[in-house]
Order: C-alpha cells, then structure tokens, then sequence
C-alpha cells in the first residue's frame, strides 16, 4: 500500500533566519537569501522558474525543497465593476477557503486615500458552526499554516501591483475563528509586518474572533497594536447561545470583560459586530440589551446584514430596521456604523464560494435543518437556554441526510 507524500513546505512559512539557514544548507550563495525573500513578497513572480533574479541551478535547487506558493489553483472572480476580487483557492489535500480583496475610493470627509483590503481565513471551513454563516455548513476541515494564510496575501498583492495600487489593509474576517488557530495567525502577522516581508503595520490588521477569551488575552499581550473585533451578534446568553455556539463556554459578560479588557491593554478600540437577521436580534429590546452591556466601553457596533446561506431559514433585516435600530444605539451614546457586504452578489461572502463548490445538501437535509433552527430560535427568543449547540455543523450529505442534528 503506498503512503500519500506530503507536499513540500512552502518557502513563505519561512522567516529571514528560516531562508538563510535553507540557503546555507544548500550551498548556496549568502546574498542568496535577500534575492529570495524579493521574490516572495515583491516580485510578480508565481513560481522559482518565474525568478529572474535566480542562477537556473537557485531555482532548481530551491524547487526540490520548497514551494514557492502554498496555493494549488486559484479562482478569481472580479465582481462589483473591479471594486471586489474572489478568490478561491484549493490548498495541499484538497482544502478550499476563501479571500476576497476589496478596494476603496479615497474618503476626503475622514481624510482617508484609496485603500485596498484583503479578507483572509485562517481555517478550512470552521468548527464554531454559526447558523448563519455559510463556513459554518462547510464544518472544520484544518487549521492553516501561517505561509498559507500570508499566501492569500502575496495573491492579492499582486492583483494589487497590476493595477498600480497597494495593499493597505489585512483583516482576518475570513473563513475560520482565528483565535483557534492562534499560533500560526500569530506568526503570519509577524511576517506581514516584518519591514523584510509584508512591511503592514499591526494597526492595519484587524483580527475578529467569536469569542474565543484566552484567546483575546494572549493576543493583547503579545501583539497589542492588532485591532479586535467581536462577532457579537446578540447581547443577551440564550440567544446568542444559538447565534453563537461558543457562548456556551465563553458567555456575553465574559466576552465582553475580554474586549475591555484588551483595550485598557492596548488603547486600541475594539469593533462587535452584529449580523442583523429579521425577527431574530433585531428588534428594540435587543438594542436596549447591547446597550447595557457595551455602554461606557468606548468601543463600536457594526450593523451587517445577514448574507442568505442555503440551510437557514432566516432573512437579512430590511434596511429600515437596520437603521433604526443604529438610530436607538447611536442616542445612548454608542459609535455605530451600518456595514454594507462586499461581493455578496457573486457569493463572495464568507463560506459562499467553498459551500457552492461543495455540491446542493437534498432538499430533506435543508428542510429539516430549517425546521430545527425554527424550534430553537423561538426557545431562544423566550429565554430559554438550551446546554448543547444545535446539530454539528458540516455538509448536508445523502449519507448524513439530518446532519446529525436533533431537536432542541
């Protein structure tokens, strides 16, 4: 029986000492190391072949050792008029996520230029299991190294370059919870903010989490000028109990705790975010609960509409309720800004892409799924808290047709 190779590691998982003690080992030349951290991170090079700048026998050599991308395949879609860049990108074994590039126009009014942001994963798929969110129909494939998260990186980085523009900021709202995959995350930050690789500076990468809370500690200890954002969704345990499976181990108050917690750290402000989804966390008395956990803490509420995912029955709130619960937050004194979502008319969205790919669920596993979320939304809005999550998350498949789940 033969044994699957594993690949070659891939040369962005390298560091400057990394690449120097590679280039040694091989015998190479010592200005070597420079060439090969140029090409990585500036050049519009894809493969060793493609560096100019290396001796044939250098790139051979290399090619027998390492990859020059992580990646597989890449599939591009421009959507939005050019302003939003899908991408999907098949890794080592098989594995999909997703990274959408979003460009901006200059804001004179807050004196901000063009920018140009990638939204990165961290995970194949997730283990959170949001209903709501498409990643979380997918379920937990792995964790990512950190080359294959700064790859997403190099890719848009040189989208970026043939356009003439610069990549301005990294957020790390992609597929997966960060802060569960917390070491490689770390080290790909260290690399995108090293002057010799990624050249970002930490205060423009945003790391958002679920809620993981040693994870929020850690990270304001060891990489204090990284902006946190917190996928709230709900202020109140035994909704966000279904919103967010988490809460259960790691409930609001302590979540919240956290995030204050992290800015008196740091000094930087942190973002909760909230996808507002019709008749479930958008009503006055949901407000009223964000309020009274967030008032005084100096942070800001983002208010983004629910994309649709195929095994929800829920809808995104209208616009008019949108607003006017922002209106009720902004006159107690909350920072709030209504958020509008990139690509989602090409399911750019989060886990949009990687779900469609991973084929239609049967109709009886949608319904079913639907029927569940429906008898637990409503425990959910009477109060009641329920002490296991909903169904494990994953791909609704003819062998699995209920998903595993059972009803509240």
């Amino acid at each position: 029986m033969s044994e699957t190779k594993s690949p070659l590691p891939a040369i962005s998982d390298l560091d400057l000492a990394g690449i120097t003690a590679l280039v040694a080992e091989l015998g190479l030349e010592k200005y070597r190391s420079a060439q090969i951290l140029d090409a990585v991170w500036r050049s519009d090079a894809t493969t060793w072949a493609g560096v100019t700048t290396l001796s044939k026998r250098a790139q051979e050599t290399l090619a027998a050792v390492a990859r020059f991308y992580s990646t597989e395949t890449v599939e591009r879609e421009d959507v939005e008029d050019g302003a939003t860049t899908k991408l999907l990108i098949t890794l080592s074994g098989g594995a999909k996520v997703e990274a959408v590039l979003m460009r901006y126009p200059p804001d004179p009014r807050r004196g901000r230029g063009e920018r140009a942001t990638i939204c990165v994963s961290s995970q194949a798929g997730c283990a959170v299991g949001c209903p709501f969110c498409a990643t979380g129909e997918l379920g937990f494939t792995r964790n990512l190294t950190a080359g294959e998260i700064q790859d997403q990186v190099r890719l848009a980085r040189q989208i970026l370059r043939g356009e003439g523009r610069e990549l301005t900021n990294v957020v790390f709202m992609g597929m997966g919870e960060p802060l569960q995959n917390l070491d490689p995350v770390l080290a790909s930050i260290d690399g995108l903010t090293d002057p010799l690789r990624g050249g970002i500076g930490q205060r423009r990468i945003v790391v958002s989490t679920s809620g993981v809370v040693p994870g929020i500690n850690r990270l304001a200890q060891v990489r204090p000028q990284v902006t946190l954002a917190v996928s709230l969704h709900a202020a109140r345990n035994p909704l966000r109990d279904l919103l967010v499976p988490l809460n259960r181990k790691w409930p609001v108050e302590e979540v919240v705790a956290a995030a204050a917690a992290h800015a008196r750290t740091t000094g930087r402000r942190t973002t909760f975010e909230v996808t507002m989804i019709d008749g479930i966390n958008d009503r006055p008395d949901d407000a009223a609960a964000l309020v009274q956990v967030l008032r005084g803490s100096d942070s800001h509420v983002n208010l983004i509409p629910m994309n649709s995912v195929a095994h929800t029955p829920w809808q995104e709130s209208s616009a008019q309720r949108i607003e006017e619960i922002a209106e009720q937050l902004r006159a107690s004194g909350l920072s709030v800004t209504v958020r509008r979502n990139r690509g989602r008319e090409a399911g750019a969205a989060c886990g949009q892409l990687a779900a469609e790919r991973a084929g239609t669920p049967p109709p009886a596993a949608v319904a079913r799924r639907r029927e569940l979320l429906v008898v637990a939304s409503a425990a959910a809005l009477q109060g009641r808290r329920s002490p296991t999550p909903l169904a494990p998350s994953g791909p609704l498949t003819p062998s699995d047709p209920l998903g595993g789940g059972d009803a509240p």
